[in-house]
């Protein structure tokens, strides 16, 4: 893989970005953590988790957060249909496409306490 800037930019005239030229190395560093490890709560030992497994309990987590603090109106009866008991942080490493999709499944589910870091 080779990314490479764009040297008819008249902004960065072929240069990269630090994220830009940093990317590869989130998919590719030999350091990369590759399997899903999880520590239970008041365990002191990490294990590891098969992919499939650890997305069914982060899917179970969110809906059940969701379902517990779901807010359909407020006290006048006016309609709110939003949830306080999950919120969404998108970080600098992640690309535009991503933080768009992380911002739409956040929005559907009724959450409205979403930020960015690339805003802050």
């Amino acid at each position: 893989m080779q990314i490479e800037g764009d040297p008819d930019s008249p902004i960065s005239r072929g240069r990269l970005c630090p994220k830009g030229s940093a990317s590869e190395q989130l998919v590719n560093a030999p350091g990369r953590q590759t399997k899903v490890l999880y520590r239970p709560a008041y365990a002191s030992d990490w294990q590891e988790l098969e992919l499939d497994t650890a997305i069914d309990m982060v899917a179970e987590r969110f809906l059940e957060a969701r379902r517990n603090h779901w807010q359909e109106t407020d006290e006048q009866g006016r309609a709110l249909r939003r949830t306080m008991g999950i919120a969404g942080l998108g970080g600098a490493t992640l690309d535009n496409e991503e933080n768009y999709l992380i911002k739409k499944l956040f929005t559907a589910a009724g959450a409205v306490q979403l930020e960015n870091q690339a805003r802050i």
